[in-house]
């Protein structure tokens, strides 16, 4: 068992020192040996095993290399800013990369310890200090100015837990009292006699109808916070010892407890079969016990403890006895010390179902479905839970304290660690060392995540989706997880805490074992009435914008929970809506890819057409530091017509208009096929660990019959387009590296020596000519002939777009533009990188990196095999002593659709239907005559106007020609967005009218399909 509990003793002051040693949750009181109900046998598990010394001794836990202040980053956290020529990837991050040469670690390791150098601290006498904290709790730089102290309350006890209630501030102390207080005057209200012992938890239900206390004995009150009345007596006819923690269900008025016995136990206080009369035989104060009450032949048993205060405890209106099959025996391996209740924390469950969560003394966290129906052990009970996950079965530290926000999971633990999980991922994402102490409290509020320790600090810790600053604004993103604040905020061991809103004042509230609870206002971080959020916006809107309000900036390690509260939106967002989710792992250092599905009406399934939806939800970084943007990028703004936000086109708002396109057809009940969305996280970082999540999870998706995605824009702001061709891409770094060290020119140079910058300038030098012809063998081998029907398509856009900005023309020569983008591949050199610092040198190492851009008809590996071989032949040629290493860093094929299959005729007519009379309606009247592929539609009744633009792009997106090859399906691709929408720019835009015609094309499309 975990060694929690002799800090807990501690704690309660010295008026309980003299008590059994059960009163304070010792380890080896009698009440833990006795727990057995009369006539049912408590079972051990076979594999029990009891844990000593707080952890197992063959378990790492991450706090034993954590110097003070750090933060041990977890899994998915420690994801470098994406650059295919970073010469630090994790290995996992480099897809089809042969390793890094010597001369690139030689720079890389420079820089780490460039990195590593010390930061100038400013003079002692200019350095913040703080007379009540005696030195820093930790050397983390954390400031530690405190927040100002409204009110001190005092008590003649320790104060080991706090719930706060819309006027008063309950506490419950060691002398087994709830003390009250009126949060606005901060005047005694009233202290109540609740229990015989120390009070070790106070809940408080959600409408605040209930005020539940339990304490260092078997029976748990229920109390009115507004009269103060007992409501309810409820007690256990287990010998539990003390009940550590009690969680409410409002949704099944069920109660909840956790014990020193390891168990969790439950009743609903609408049983009425619960009811029992005050003098009840199974009563704690009256049943035999086992061991107090034994005694031998002749002999007399133990007298019944009495105190004074005994009598001031009030009756209650109603007693209720637990039933002794409401009980999930050793829930864990250690005492419970802590739970609560949590609306559809995980996607394992529903969005609006409560699931209980424990945390215990064997260092485990467990998630627990809650049911009406009775545990197979005994049918006659009300209620069940069943386990749903269990996270940090690796490390027995005691689990002290817990919060929750979302999906996420925050876990106070001993030696101030606080560990964030992901409960739809199962994965640890961080840990941080907040405090020396041991986490004794923790409040998810205010956008930030409040915490207590034994040392009597106090700390706030910003958190994912909020971050702003005194004045409401955007906070540096980098202090995610950061220490914002830690003061001393008692000379004692803090025990317990609560937030509260009164007046306009945000308050944190302590409360230590110096029996005083503190009062401490925090005021300056927006509350979630600041959202905006109009009543009568349209829920796609409203959607969008909470979307858009996730930083999930993917090539930013500062994101990485960004991008998963984004993703846990979105999945909640797809279920709420009617579809089945999952959160696909990519494995490594990647974001979760999402995957929803959405069931056809049509009987039998075998029959039905099955639709994959791509699209991603990350974003590329939004520079605030200028004032280029006009608005939040992360704040969605409607002004003129369009929504501005980072992301708004690329690629949230094509998303969303899919999904409510398909929450249109369920609603109409015409939804006959199955729509199947997969939306990654890492897209703009080169979708790292996109194909073997899909490949990993194929069974899962079934088959598809086709690919559907919206990731581009039109070519002006006026005439709709259909994508149908983009090109691949390859990274290559070239390095050459010398068996000498970096010299000094003067000293070392001759021209006996061959230097490696000389050598890969003259080696770059042979891959394009004059012209920019690339002048690798069999570079251009391959490459589809232009056909009549395309040459004509090019024709046609070319006159479209000089007859709306004449600047573009000549007609040819915009046309030669287009093809020369879109359908012929180059070869660009993006930059040089050299070893040793800025001089007179003669660098070791030289590196320049490569891109190349490919057409349909080249194949990357053999386009890979050419360039290495030509690079290899012409080095040779110079005799160098020196040494070549060409690395492969990304690659993405090219894609090339078929304008005339049936998935982009049905596409083309829903564009047609959709823009109507509309900006279509214009191209006509200017008399464009467009080239159509051939069978256009099959349509009954075909819109009367001019049909979309079939363009090709210069881009590249990876998963389209990959899950086009990987399912055996067409794919086709629609751009939702104007060419000014400034998609990766500052004021990233998307027309309303553009979302709301997007949402009615997909609407079409996959009722057709």
């Amino acid at each position: 068992m975990a060694h929690a509990a002799p800090d807990l003793a501690s704690c309660l002051g010295s008026d309980h020192m003299s008590r059994k040693k059960e009163d304070f949750g010792a380890g080896g009181g009698s009440e833990v040996q006795n727990q057995e109900t009369p006539g049912r046998a408590r079972l051990v598990p076979q594999k029990f095993v009891w844990r000593l010394a707080g952890r197992r001794s063959s378990s790492y836990s991450p706090a034993d290399d954590l110097a003070d202040g750090e933060m041990a980053v977890g899994v998915p956290v420690l994801r470098a800013c994406f650059d295919p020529w970073r010469r630090d990837h994790p290995e996992d991050d480099r897809d089809g990369h042969e390793g890094r040469c010597q001369g690139c670690s030689k720079i890389s390791k420079a820089r780490e310890v460039a990195d590593r150098l010390p930061h100038v601290l400013p003079p002692p006498e200019t350095r913040p200090t703080m007379t009540s904290l005696q030195g820093r709790e930790l050397d983390d730089g954390c400031p530690d100015s405190a927040p100002d102290q409204l009110q001190e309350l005092r008590h003649d006890g320790s104060v080991l837990t706090i719930a706060v209630s819309e006027k008063y501030i309950f506490a419950g102390t060691s002398k087994g009292e709830i003390a009250i207080w009126s949060l606005g005057t901060y005047q005694p209200v009233q202290t109540i006699q609740a229990h015989k012992r120390s009070v070790l938890c106070l809940v408080l239900s959600e409408d605040q109808k209930y005020l539940f206390s339990s304490a260092c004995e078997p029976i748990i009150g229920v109390w009115c916070p507004k009269t103060f009345a007992r409501l309810y007596e409820i007690y256990s006819t287990y010998d539990v010892g003390d009940v550590f923690s009690i969680a409410y269900s409002a949704q099944r008025e069920t109660l909840y407890l956790g014990t020193q016995t390891q168990d969790i136990q439950w009743v609903s206080l609408k049983d009425p079969t619960r009811k029992v009369s005050y003098d009840s035989a199974n009563h704690p104060d009256k049943r035999h016990h086992r061991f107090f009450d034994s005694r031998a032949v002749g002999g007399t048993s133990t007298p019944r403890r009495t105190e004074e205060h005994y009598a001031l405890i009030p009756k209650a209106a109603t007693v209720l006895e637990i039933d002794s099959g409401a009980i999930r025996q050793y829930a864990h391996y250690g005492w419970v010390f802590c739970m609560l209740i949590a609306k559809g924390p995980t996607v394992l469950g529903d969005p609006e179902e409560e699931v209980l969560i424990s945390g215990g003394g064997d260092g485990t966290i467990k998630l627990w479905r809650l049911s009406d129906d009775a545990p197979d052990h005994d049918d006659g009970v009300l209620g069940d839970i069943e386990e749903m996950m269990t996270l940090g079965d690796d490390d027995s530290e005691s689990i002290m304290s817990m919060a929750i926000d979302g999906s996420f999971l925050y876990a106070g633990k001993l030696r101030g660690i606080i560990e964030l999980w992901d409960l739809d991922t199962k994965q640890k994402l961080r840990v941080i060392k907040a405090h020396n102490g041991n986490v004794n409290t923790l409040k998810m509020s205010f956008g930030l995540l409040w915490s207590g320790a034994t040392g009597g600090s106090a700390s706030k810790h910003s958190t994912v989706h909020y971050g702003r600053d005194k004045n409401g604004l955007p906070q540096n993103v980098s202090q995610k997880y950061q220490c914002l604040s830690r003061w001393k905020a008692h000379d004692a061991k803090i025990l317990s805490s609560a937030a509260a809103t009164y007046e306009n004042d945000q308050l944190f509230i302590t409360g230590a074992n110096d029996n005083t609870v503190r009062v401490w206002r925090v005021n300056g971080m927006p509350t979630q009435a600041e959202q905006e959020v109009g009543g009568s916006e349209n829920m796609m809107i409203t959607s969008l914008r909470e979307f858009v309000s996730f930083k999930t900036i993917s090539s930013r390690p500062e994101f990485t929970e960004d991008c998963r509260k984004g993703a846990t939106y979105l999945g909640s967002l797809f279920k709420r809506l009617g579809a089945e989710v999952e959160m696909l792992s990519t494995g490594g250092l990647h974001n979760p890819v999402v995957f929803a599905k959405f069931s056809g009406k049509l009987e039998p399934a075998e029959k039905r057409k099955r639709i994959l939806f791509y699209g991603h939800y990350d974003v590329v970084p939004a520079d605030m530091k200028g004032d280029n943007w006009q608005t939040d990028p992360f704040k969605l703004e409607g002004r003129d017509g369009y929504l501005y936000g980072r992301g708004v086109s690329d690629n949230k708002g094509p998303i969303i208009a899919a999904l409510y396109a398909v929450s249109d057809l369920l609603q109409a009940k015409v939804l006959d096929s199955d729509i199947i969305f997969v939306i990654e996280g890492e897209e703009e970082s080169g979708s790292r660990g996109f194909q073997e999540a899909i490949r990993s999870h194929k069974h899962l998706i079934g088959h598809v019959d086709y690919v559907l995605l919206a990731n581009s824009y039109w070519l002006d702001d006026e005439v709709p387009c259909l994508t149908y061709g983009l090109r691949g891409v390859l990274h290559a770094t070239v390095c050459i590296d010398s068996k000498y060290p970096d010299l000094h020119s003067g000293v070392d140079g001759s021209n006996l020596l061959s230097e490696p910058l000389t050598d890969l300038t003259l080696l770059l030098s042979k891959l394009k000519d004059s012209k920019n012809h690339v002048k690798i063998p069999g570079f251009y081998d391959g490459i589809l002939p232009l056909t009549d029907e395309e040459d004509q398509r090019y024709d046609d856009i070319a006159s479209i777009l000089i007859r709306r900005n004449p600047s573009h023309g000549p007609v040819e020569a915009l046309k030669r533009s287009l093809m020369a983008r879109w359908r012929e591949p180059n070869l660009t050199i993006h930059r040089y990188n050299v070893s040793g610092p800025d001089g007179s040198l003669i660098s070791s190492h030289a590196t320049a990196n490569v891109s190349v851009r490919l057409v349909p008809g080249q194949e990357v590996e053999n386009v890979i095999d050419a360039l290495k071989t030509y690079l290899q032949d012409e080095y040779a040629k110079f005799g160098s002593d020196n040494t070549l290493t060409v690395s492969i860093d990304n690659k993405a094929e090219p894609w090339l659709g078929v304008p005339g299959n049936y998935i982009f005729r049905t596409l083309e007519e829903a564009v047609m239907r959709a823009w109507a009379g509309g900006v279509a309606g214009a191209q006509e009247k200017e008399g464009a005559t467009v080239a159509l592929p051939s069978k256009a539609t099959d349509g009954q009744d075909r819109p009367k106007t001019r049909k979309p633009l079939y363009i090709r792009e210069g881009g590249s997106i990876p998963p389209i020609r990959f899950l086009e090859k990987e399912f055996n399906a067409p794919a086709a691709h629609l751009p939702c967005g104007q060419a000014s929408d400034a998609a990766h720019l500052d004021n990233e835009r998307l027309r309303v009218l553009n979302l709301v015609k997007s949402r009615e094309i997909f609407s079409t499309v996959f009722r057709k399909l």
